[in-house]
């Protein structure tokens, strides 16, 4: 039959199991939006206020149900106010599909009102990017698109498609999509009996896996591995949720806000197996110090993660899932009693700092939201304190449960992140921790929540300042200040309220333990929870940039 480019690319959605889109309009892409109106009942569109919080929407869509997230913009600035949420999901390695539309044909290249090279601009920045011109190549492109976001490492694909292509008219066929194979193994049978040999002569092993466990869906092969190595366990904060906060083996999150158990694991092990993760200057700090000690395994499905930061002794190329699999099967079981001893008497000696008393703090307000969900919430964060306060206080179980930039540090992100999590999972709890300063940048999304009437939490960490970049003026700029005390005016009850959410302020823990049980109750408003804190609090332990992850800081002087 013949449609309509426009029409073609609804149609493609639909093909792959589409079933939500968030964006925005704008003259370019207004043949597409024509179109969604006629498939208005088989597709939602969720309009959100800016550009860039629907491709944190589509981000979060994607994190916590495993699906590619989808988001469309116009031309120009439209397209370019994507690019933030692009990157977010570049570094993070998070499957979604960016659909623009730009100038008609004739009008590329002659500087036409909003016009850009959204291709270019965001070549760094995705796996792939398409420049589509004629109607017979929208579906062949976009089925493309999705292939390459969802197989091997995932990531973010854009296709940008001119005006004239979605207007024209050409023959379609719909096509239902292969099925992608990403249980894939690309290492031959020696470099496994090498690792096995490896892991079988270990006296004082340690799994450190992140972000590629949860986007493998190999958390329950992650497990049985760690149960025939007899090992303890460390994740990164993508990787948070991959392993069960509450298992003996679990030694804590790794990095410069790692737990002082696992620095102690990471500086003794003899035998490291890193696996679905990059070895990011967060993680190992110091590289010349980085389990030094200790041989290193690393397992990825991106044969080009390989070496890249750390040299490994051995290395294992495939999916997550698929080369745990076959090593359970190879592996001998393992008895390393006496370190997995070492490792809770370390938790034992070493463990965070919890709260006391009615004192509003960080920990009370995270473990308060922990306590209310039975630790079964979907969390997103902004990025800051509040982002490792979440990650160390609010133990994740499962894995998709927790939501947060990790390699671009995405301030802003979680609201539009907590959103696309909300619309992906209708009946879950969904919480966004959220700092003063972030809560600035995307708060014009509670409008969006509020449209769509979506029960999100809302929970603002207000401590007055740009708490993280604070403390490291405060250990390392000789406490210049500069610019770090926000001092801003905001009402932040009425701002909710006037963007059609409910409101708390809260300043002690009786007030939050009402507010968090008002805010469960809701099931069709947002509710935002604003939580007054000291401005002095701080994230600990801590590693300073390119010191060694063996010698974190425990303690800062207040005075």
């Amino acid at each position: 039959m013949k449609l309509t480019g426009a029409d073609i690319v609804v149609e493609c959605m639909l093909e792959q199991g589409v079933d939500t889109i968030f964006g925005y309009p704008g003259g370019t892409i207004l043949n597409i939006y024509d179109s969604l109106y006629k498939y208005s009942d088989k597709i939602r569109h969720i309009l959100t206020a800016h550009e860039q919080g629907a491709a944190h929407a589509a981000d979060g869509y994607a994190r916590s149900s495993g699906r590619p997230g989808v988001v469309f913009a116009t031309s120009g600035p439209g397209a370019t106010n994507l690019v933030t949420g692009i990157a977010t999901a570049y570094m993070d390695s998070i499957p979604i599909v960016a659909v623009t539309c730009n100038v008609a044909t004739p009008l590329l290249g002659r500087d036409t009102f909003q016009e850009i090279d959204i291709v270019g601009v965001t070549m760094p920045i995705t796996k792939h990017n398409f420049l589509v011109k004629r109607a017979e190549d929208i579906a062949p492109t976009i089925r493309r698109a999705f292939q390459i976001a969802m197989s091997g490492r995932p990531g973010p694909v854009l296709v940008d498609i001119t005006k004239d292509a979605t207007a024209n008219q050409t023959e379609y066929t719909r096509v239902i999509p292969e099925k992608i194979d990403n249980y894939k193994v690309e290492s031959p049978a020696a470099d496994f009996e090498t690792v096995v040999s490896m892991l079988e002569k270990a006296q004082r092993p340690l799994i450190y896996a992140g972000g590629g466990i949860i986007a493998a869906d190999a958390s329950a092969e992650l497990k049985r591995f760690q149960q025939l190595l007899d090992s303890p366990v460390t994740l990164s904060i993508m990787g948070l949720g991959g392993f069960p906060a509450s298992d003996p083996a679990f030694t804590g999150m790794i990095g410069m806000h790692g737990t002082k158990t696992t620095s102690l694991a990471v500086k003794n092990c003899d035998l490291l197996v890193a696996v679905g993760a990059r070895f990011s200057d967060r993680v190992t700090c110091d590289t010349a110090t980085f389990a030094r000690n200790a041989k290193i395994v690393q397992i990825d499905v991106d044969r080009a993660e390989i070496d890249k930061n750390i040299k490994t002794d051995a290395h294992l190329v495939g999916d997550a899932k698929a080369v745990l699999t076959e090593l359970v099967k190879i592996l001998s079981r393992q008895e390393h009693a006496e370190w997995m001893q070492q490792i809770a008497q370390w938790k034992k000696q070493y463990p965070l700092v919890h709260s006391e008393g009615d004192i509003l703090t960080p920990q009370c307000v995270l473990e308060t939201l922990y306590d209310y969900t039975h630790g079964d919430a979907i969390v997103a964060t902004d990025v800051g304190q509040h982002q490792m306060w979440t990650a160390q206080f609010y133990s994740m179980e499962k894995p998709r449960q927790f939501i947060s930039s990790g390699g671009l540090g995405t301030m802003g992100f979680g609201l539009g992140a907590a959103i696309g999590a909300q619309v992906a999972n209708p009946e879950a709890t969904v919480i966004n921790v959220t700092g003063d300063g972030c809560f600035h940048m995307n708060m014009n999304e509670l409008s969006t929540a509020a449209k769509e009437e979506l029960p999100i939490i809302e929970v603002i960490m207000n401590n007055n300042v740009l708490g993280m970049v604070r403390q490291w003026q405060r250990l390392f700029y000789g406490k210049r200040f500069s610019n770090t005390t926000l001092n801003k005016k905001t009402n932040y009850d009425m701002v909710a309220r006037g963007l059609g959410a409910n409101a708390f302020t809260v300043t002690t823990k009786p007030e939050l333990l009402k507010a968090v049980e008002a805010a469960l109750n809701c099931r069709n408003t947002p509710t935002v929870i604003n939580c007054i804190i000291d401005s002095d609090q701080t994230v600990l332990p801590m590693v300073p940039g390119g010191k060694s992850i063996e010698d974190p800081i425990l303690e800062i002087e207040i005075d």
